[in-house]
């Protein structure tokens, strides 16, 4: 499937492909993209299947998505870049590092779900079952800001403008589908990729009180990939590109400084 695709900066620069995680789509790398990288790179942000804007057809396997994200860079004649992405985002740069680990030249992992643990992945589904329908924009915002209280206001406010659809008349909710939602969080607890597999310079980024990413994941990486692997504990929740915008996006743009032209 080709997927819906947000793109900044020069399409002759180097490429930067950003994929984003579960409910979300890939305007959520804008402000990433104006500020910190798009004055030296093309960024191409696609909407995953069952989000944003791209088709929401089964499967909504970590493989699909991945064939999916290939033939959209591929259309766009794009053979190899930096690959960055957040949690599942992370996930499939994982994937595609052990099915073809020439296209990336470095990877960057934003609190990557490498591999859930079975309770963690159940629970997330079971939330994501319940139907989330909001009696208005103001409600779909407070409520996001309740069970993440770690974000600031402005970038749910942004997210709403973006993502957030009117079906009947004051009835609103966000643009993805449910059931792709439930189905990743199963996947993500199957296994990843060994560490070993990504052989690609890798910039890792976690939320060090948030959890997701484990220690033993981490030592796991640092005894397999040595010097290629450089790690970035972050304050704050899950969002490390909303909840710590300025330390993910200063380490973010650091890591890529002798990249591009």
């Amino acid at each position: 499937m080709l997927l819906r695709l947000h793109e900044w900066g020069d399409r002759a620069a180097p490429p930067i492909v950003c994929l984003h995680g579960v409910t979300g789509h890939g305007r959520r790398f804008r402000r990433l993209a104006e500020e910190r990288l798009a004055e030296r790179f093309h960024i191409l942000a696609p909407d995953l299947r069952g989000h944003g804007r791209s088709g929401w057809e089964p499967p909504w396997t970590i493989a699909t998505n991945v064939a999916d994200v290939l033939e959209t860079v591929a259309a766009g004649e794009i053979e190899r870049a930096v690959w960055l992405g957040h949690s599942y985002g992370a996930r499939l740069i994982l994937e595609l590092a052990a099915l073809e680990p020439d296209r990336i030249e470095r990877a960057v992992l934003l609190d990557p779900a490498i591999d859930l643990l079975p309770h963690v992945g159940f629970d997330m589904a079971e939330d994501h079952r319940a139907d989330r329908v909001f009696g208005s924009v103001e409600e779909a915002v407070d409520t996001r800001l309740e069970r993440n209280p770690t974000t600031p206001r402005p970038f749910v406010e942004e997210e709403a403008r973006e993502h957030l659809v009117e079906g009947r008349p004051g009835r609103f909710r966000w643009r993805y589908c449910q059931s792709a939602v439930v189905s990743a969080y199963g996947e993500l607890c199957t296994p990843a990729p060994p560490p070993d597999t990504l052989r690609a310079p890798t910039l890792l980024v976690h939320a060090g009180e948030f959890g997701l990413v484990r220690e033993e994941q981490l030592d796991a990486y640092r005894a397999a990939l040595g010097e290629r692997l450089e790690t970035v504990a972050v304050p704050g929740g899950h969002m490390v590109i909303w909840d710590a915008y300025e330390e993910t996006a200063a380490a973010v743009s650091e890591y890529l400084e002798d990249s591009g032209p």
